[in-house]
């Protein structure tokens, strides 16, 4: 039995979830009694998913302020409902707790709805055109932004590529007044014109910084393409704009980011999101602007924020400054650090054992030293802090387990207990795999990596390889580790219900399977994107199943998840969206009360 065993007894309810239609009547308190308090909100009707192991599943539940009271039969309860109480004829739809956006970036989101979405673009003609139309209504000297390409995913690419990429020519010509920068799917690359290259002082003779690569033509000069840290450059120029607006516009900015982002959540039937790091210069005074909203009641979801950019010569000042533990109904926790020590596979950044197949030149970029995030892992362990390690290839998933061994050695702590994270793990060698289980580190993947990834991996790793360290699910399961989901957003869409549609079928945009041998079940899944998202954010007492005393978090989907054919599973549509006991999203579509 491996050392965190003990913990996966918590989740180890399969079986007892595959009987939704089965209306048990199973509660997590004593049969309600008449004089019990009357209910705030009770939901009636349905086929409720508690996700917790020792009520199974219901057709109601109530709830009293910003949290669970009872789950049971409509008939028990029905004696919560009071004269104050509001009633949900939930008609058989089905309810599950909120879904736990288990690795994504929240302002980022916000900020990919307001900028140009080039996630559909068929070629690099289309990008050209897109930004020759958004030059004509900006004024001079301001910037043009975009995300969202993926060369990997284009019909073709012009002749003149480099290393798969367009060169930036056209984009300069319908752009010359107005510096662009363009943001890979994977967020791991720009693409760039001249004068965002200018803004930037790139020039031919620019070095290479440690970790990132200015991609060049034959010639020498810059293409466009900014592999992981050169795009550092080109964010200095651009934030150096930015801080040249008002500071009230600057403010109102970042309000429509996280309003934007937020709805999106909601109506994606995301009530907390664990945020892996925005790119910003100043951590410090991101996380007091949040503040500042969780005081009006603006946060519009709960929010897990893992800290980034600080320096490590700072941390013993700033880790138990930063620090917020969750208290009462609460929607802004800082309790774990970030840290990234490769890039991404699309962008020939992911760090390898090998070379790649496709580049032979390279195996990778090392973004954070394996000495800087070891040092980092000290700091994490004197201050309580959670670590969690962006690591996508191979080598940097064995380099990340193998430094969190060696300071939990040097400091002589159960590390099973820290619940550390290796975020992504997208390959991992096979004997890496069974060490999740043993050392109780948390495998934080995004299952729809994979079905959205899998056509072009097998040309970044070779078949072979690419077959044996893909996304084990299985044997991750297999081997005692605990499984996190979500989508990386705005990386991918943030529809957990197209990942959890991933996560059982790896069913790919071509109409094959990605691996199909390590599929999860659908109760695995419903773990990854509920309890075991709470699990690796410590929070399993407050959120990730419905069980009276948790919070309120729930949706109203459609259809249930559990049961509906496998290829229906993409039509579910998210009918309502609860946070803390309130209605923060309701479709179109009224239920009765």
């Amino acid at each position: 039995m491996t050392r965190i065993a003990h913990h996966l007894i918590l989740f180890a309810f399969t079986g007892i979830l595959s009987a939704c239609d089965s209306k048990q009547t199973e509660t997590a308190t004593d049969s309600p009694a008449t004089n019990e308090p009357s209910a705030d909100l009770v939901l009636i009707g349905g086929s409720i998913a508690t996700v917790d192991p020792n009520i199974g599943n219901v057709e109601a539940l109530a709830v009293v302020g910003y949290q669970i009271s009872a789950v049971g039969s409509d008939e028990e309860i029905s004696a919560y409902i009071g004269p104050e109480t509001r009633v949900i004829e939930l008609q058989g739809r089905f309810v599950m707790p909120g879904f736990i956006e288990g690795h994504g970036h929240f302002l980022g989101l916000g900020e990919s709805l307001r900028i140009l979405d080039l996630s559909e673009v068929r070629d690099w003609n289309e990008v050209v055109s897109m930004v020759a139309s958004a030059a004509d209504k900006t004024k001079a000297g301001e910037w043009i932004t975009g995300r969202g390409w993926h060369q990997d995913k284009w019909q073709s690419v012009p002749d003149d590529a480099v290393e798969g990429v367009p060169v930036n020519d056209s984009l300069s010509a319908v752009s010359p007044a107005n510096p662009v920068r363009l943001t890979h799917a994977s967020g791991h690359a720009y693409f760039v014109n001249d004068a965002a290259l200018e803004a930037a002082d790139i020039g031919k003779d620019t070095a290479d910084p440690r970790g990132g690569t200015i991609v060049r033509d034959e010639k020498g000069e810059a293409t466009g393409l900014l592999r992981e840290t050169a795009r550092n450059m080109v964010d200095g120029a651009e934030r150096s704009f930015v801080e040249k607006l008002p500071a009230a516009d600057r403010l109102a900015l970042d309000r429509e980011r996280v309003r934007m982002a937020g709805e999106l959540a909601l109506r994606s039937g995301v009530t907390s999101f664990q945020d892996a790091g925005a790119r910003t210069r100043n951590f410090i005074n991101t996380i007091e602007f949040l503040k500042t909203l969780e005081a009006e009641g603006e946060l519009p979801i709960r929010l897990y924020m893992m800290a980034r950019s600080v320096p490590l010569d700072a941390l013993d000042k700033t880790l138990p400054f930063l620090k917020m533990l969750p208290e009462d109904n609460d929607f802004l926790v800082v309790r774990s650090m970030k840290k990234q020590i490769d890039g991404a596979l699309g962008a020939h950044g992911a760090w390898l054992l090998e070379p790649y197949t496709d580049i032979p030149e390279t195996d990778g970029l090392v973004l954070e030293t394996v000495e800087d995030i070891e040092a980092t892992a000290e700091y994490a362990v004197q201050h309580g802090y959670q670590l969690n390690t962006h690591a996508i290839g191979d080598r940097a998933v064995r380099e990340v387990l193998d430094l969190y061994e060696r300071v939990w050695e040097k400091m002589d702590v159960d590390g099973s207990e820290l619940r550390w994270r290796i975020e992504h793990a997208q390959h991992i060698m096979p004997e890496d795999v069974p060490r999740f289980g043993e050392l109780g580190v948390i495998a934080s993947v995004q299952a729809v990596h994979g079905t959205s990834d899998g056509p072009w991996i097998p040309t970044r790793l070779g078949d072979e390889r690419a077959e044996a360290t893909s996304q084990p699910w299985r044997d991750l399961f297999r081997t005692g580790a605990v499984v996190t989901n979500g989508t990386d957003v705005p990386v991918e869409r943030i529809d957990p219900i197209a990942s959890y549609y991933s996560s059982v079928t790896r069913m790919m945009v071509n109409g094959e399977h990605f691996y199909p041998e390590h599929v999860m079940t659908r109760e695995e899944a419903l773990q990854t994107y509920t309890i075991n998202g709470a699990y690796a954010a410590f929070e399993e007492e407050l959120k990730g199943s419905l069980t009276p005393g948790k919070y309120a978090d729930f949706v109203v989907l459609s259809q249930n998840l559990l049961t509906v054919d496998a290829e229906r599973i993409p039509d579910t549509r998210v009918e309502m969206t609860f946070v803390g006991g309130e209605l923060r999203y309701q479709r179109e579509t009224v239920l009765s009360e």
